[in-house]
This record gives C-alpha cells, sequence and structure tokens, in this order.
C-alpha cells in the first residue's frame, strides 16, 4: 500500500470513528515523531491525547451553550473592589465551588445593580468550565415553563430534568409575583433539589418581603428554610456596582 493510500485509509477510519482532530493531526504529528525519533507509542498517545483535549474543550463549551447564560460574565471580569463588601469577602471562597459538590445553596439578596447576576453567571460558567451540568433560568421563565409543562402532561420529565442539573441559577426572584397555583409549582420544584443540588438565587428583596411574592405566610416560610439551609447568604446592599464602574471610567 502506497503512502497516499495510508494517508487516505487513516482519513476514512478517522472520519467513520468521528475523530477530526486525529484526522486533522496525524500527519503534523507523524512529522514532529519523525524529527524526535519518537517510537510509534509515543506517537499514538501524542495523537489520542489531542482527540481528549480537543473533545474536553467541546463538551465545555457545548455546556456553556446549553446552560443558556444571558452573557458570558466571567469572574475575572469582576471588579471586585467595587462589590458590597460581604460579597468581596466571600467569593474567594464561593469561586472555589466546593459549595456544588456538597449540595449547598447560594443566595445573592441586595438593591439592583450590585453585581449579582454577574456572580451567579461567573460562579454557572465556571461550574461549566470544570465539567458541572448548570442551568441558568429567571424565575419568570421557569414559572412559565412549570405552567405549560403542567398543562400538557409532562411536568414529571421536566422535573427529572430539573433534578440532574448540578446547579441551577434562579435569577431574578421578586420582579415577579405568583398567583397560589404558581407558587405552589415554583416551591414544589425548587424543592426537588434542596439538601441534594446546588441553588443559586438572586434577589431584590429580603426574607422578611418574600411573602409579598408567594402571597402564603406558610408556603413562603417552609421554602426560605428549604432553601437556605446550610447556605450561602450574601449581602449585596450597597450602591450600584454599575453605577461605580461608570463613575471610574469617566474619572480616567
Amino acid at each position: 500500500m502506497t503512502h497516499n493510500n495510508i494517508n487516505e485509509q487513516i482519513v476514512k477510519y478517522s472520519k467513520e470513528l468521528r475523530l477530526p482532530t486525529f484526522r486533522h493531526e496525524f500527519k503534523q504529528q507523524a512529522i514532529e515523531a519523525a524529527k524526535q525519533q519518537l517510537d510509534h507509542e509515543t506517537f499514538l498517545l501524542h495523537l489520542m491525547e489531542k482527540e481528549y483535549e480537543t473533545r474536553l474543550e467541546n463538551r465545555k463549551k457545548s455546556q456553556i451553550r446549553q446552560a443558556g447564560f444571558p452573557s458570558k460574565m466571567y469572574l475575572y471580569d469582576l471588579k471586585r473592589d467595587l462589590l458590597p463588601a460581604d460579597a468581596a469577602e466571600k467569593l474567594p471562597l464561593l469561586e472555589r465551588l466546593d459549595f456544588i459538590g456538597s449540595g449547598q445553596n447560594i443566595v445573592l439578596s441586595g438593591n439592583p445593580g450590585t453585581g449579582k447576576t454577574h456572580i451567579a453567571v461567573g460562579l454557572g460558567l465556571k461550574a461549566c468550565m470544570q465539567g458541572y451540568k448548570v442551568l441558568f433560568t429567571s424565575v419568570h421563565r421557569l414559572l412559565t415553563q412549570l405552567r405549560e409543562s403542567h398543562s400538557e402532561r409532562i411536568l414529571r420529565q421536566v422535573e427529572s430534568r430539573f433534578e440532574k442539573y448540578d446547579l441551577v441559577i434562579c435569577d431574578e426572584f421578586g420582579y415577579v409575583s405568583f398567583d397560589k397555583n404558581g407558587a405552589e409549582l415554583l416551591f414544589n420544584h425548587l424543592s426537588l433539589r434542596a439538601g441534594r443540588k446546588s441553588t443559586i438565587i438572586t434577589t431584590n428583596l429580603g426574607f422578611e418581603r418574600w411573602d409579598e411574592i408567594f402571597g402564603d405566610a406558610v408556603l413562603t416560610a417552609a421554602l426560605v428554610d428549604r432553601l437556605t439551609h446550610k447556605a450561602y447568604l450574601v449581602n449585596m446592599n450597597g450602591e450600584s456596582y454599575r453605577l461605580k464602574e461608570t463613575r471610574e471610567m469617566n474619572q480616567k
């Protein structure tokens, strides 16, 4: 078999086996192996490493796409000196992501514009990069999905998917109030993960005002109890992060 025929066969089999990096890299790797006088096993190992690294990177990108983040707000983009004091103090611990492994929640609570969503998305992106399965959703979108699935009798299927995420981020808790049915749907859904899987909540309301959202003091107390058990509570009250950032930019 000629050299060209061998190359053609490698391309053919790599396509059949779905090894795109192998297909694109084998010639260059063969040249490098010859230059360095590497044995066949080392040459093959280098090719396999390239394929693995590419698949790992593609998997991370896919997980980020599937998470549904509103934008890519990474933790390294945060100007930490502009954050509320409690957030700046707790962030180094939270970004270790140990809370995911232990199934603990995070509640970022405070007035608008102080960096709650940026921190939540940043933690979610880092979790994706470390191989965790993440979902980002606004509370309004989640409730709409629950109502639709309930009416279509596929609620259990939605619940099953929701339970399996390593991390769920529920943004904008407190911007929309619910009727009794909506409150019960949301309570039951979030309770599925309590004590087992991690949830990040961002809210502009203190817990003492959550009954304004749910309209039911008993239901509110039960949900707060489940969400905050062994959770990290981060006080995000302070001057607007966005306003501080704009002021700093204008001063420059």
